[in-house]
């Protein structure tokens, strides 16, 4: 599926970053889409060993349950990209980067976010892979 995406141009390339945040975590939503806490069920493309709990980081689109917020979002299942995570990672150009929460913005199915602003700083590895997210971000680190 995430090859599929790459191929038409929809998403950027994916960067080893660490990945800080396993299926099961609660994390913010840090968009004005109506939904206030997400928790990951799956993260899409994520190939590993057998047995292992799939695990995101900063850019990876993952698949979520909103689990607070508006009425008719609460118990929907959503796509969404993480834009911050605490676990600390490494850029290329070596500093280290961390966030002081783990949040996400929920988006539509041809990429583009779902709310019409983004709180907060957002990654610039989210923005590079997806590039429709710097138009709503208020501030890209």
């Amino acid at each position: 599926m995430a090859r599929a995406l790459r191929k038409r141009k929809k998403i950027g390339p994916r960067r080893r970053i660490a990945r800080g945040l396993p299926v099961g975590a609660k994390i913010k939503c840090s968009d004005n889409s109506g939904a206030k806490v997400l928790q990951i069920i799956g993260v899409k493309g994520y190939r590993g060993p057998k047995n292992r709990l799939p695990s995101a980081s900063v850019g990876d689109l993952v698949i979520v349950a909103v689990k607070e917020g508006k009425p008719d979002l609460v118990h929907t299942v959503q796509r969404a990209v993480i834009i911050r995570q605490r676990a600390p990672f490494r850029r290329k150009n070596g500093e280290v980067i961390m966030f002081e929460d783990n949040a996400a913005v929920l988006i539509k199915p041809d990429n583009s976010p779902r709310g019409t602003e983004i709180k907060g700083p957002v990654a610039r590895e989210a923005i590079e892979r997806f590039p429709a997210l710097s138009g709503v971000a208020s501030m890209v680190v």
